[in-house]
């Protein structure tokens, strides 16, 4: 089951869970509220998975790749990770499928504040276009992922603030209803 939380404004190493003190759980129905989905599948079959081929049938998700974030597989990794972590939306939904080792998304709720969603192997996700986030590793330092795209991928990030473009403006109102 996919944990998270509110996070807490300390500057430490973005690796930490950053839990507040005390704690403040945030469950699926919040995230899915802020339009944000979870599914949990079986990442030791993914290449058969019926699961997972039904919902890449039903929400379109015709292109994929794997990407491994560790320091020995990922060209650039010190840089990567950096622009990960930057806050930004995308003009299309962002779709990560956890197939080894763990990390976190960081996602804003209504008031702006962050929501710390803790993944791992077998956890999807769907984060809606135009919702502020970022990713980061977890201390295990290893994650690889299946990315999933709509169509051919477009990889394009926009720093906060980003929110003259459209898709920022539609996601404000959903958050509106």
């Amino acid at each position: 089951m996919v944990e998270a939380w509110y996070m807490d404004e300390s500057g430490e190493d973005q690796r930490a869970p950053h839990r507040q003190e005390p704690h403040r759980p945030v469950s699926l129905e919040q995230l899915r509220r802020l339009g944000v989905f979870h599914w949990k599948l079986d990442a030791d079959n993914y290449e058969t998975d019926p699961d997972l081929a039904r919902i890449r049938k039903e929400k379109n998700y015709s292109w994929m790749d794997i990407i491994t974030i560790h320091k020995d597989k990922l060209p650039n990794y010190q840089d990567k990770i950096k622009i990960f972590y930057e806050e930004h939306l995308h003009l299309d939904d962002e779709i990560r499928y956890i197939l080894e080792g763990s990390g976190y998304f960081d996602v804003r709720d209504k008031d702006d504040k962050w929501i710390r969603i803790f993944m791992e192997k077998g956890d999807m996700i769907t984060l809606p276009a135009g919702i502020y986030h970022r990713f980061t590793l977890d201390e295990n330092n290893y994650v690889k992922a299946m990315r999933l795209f709509v169509g051919e991928p477009v990889w394009t990030a926009y720093n906060r603030p980003a929110d003259h473009f459209p898709a920022r403006g539609q996601y404000v109102k959903f958050l509106a209803q």
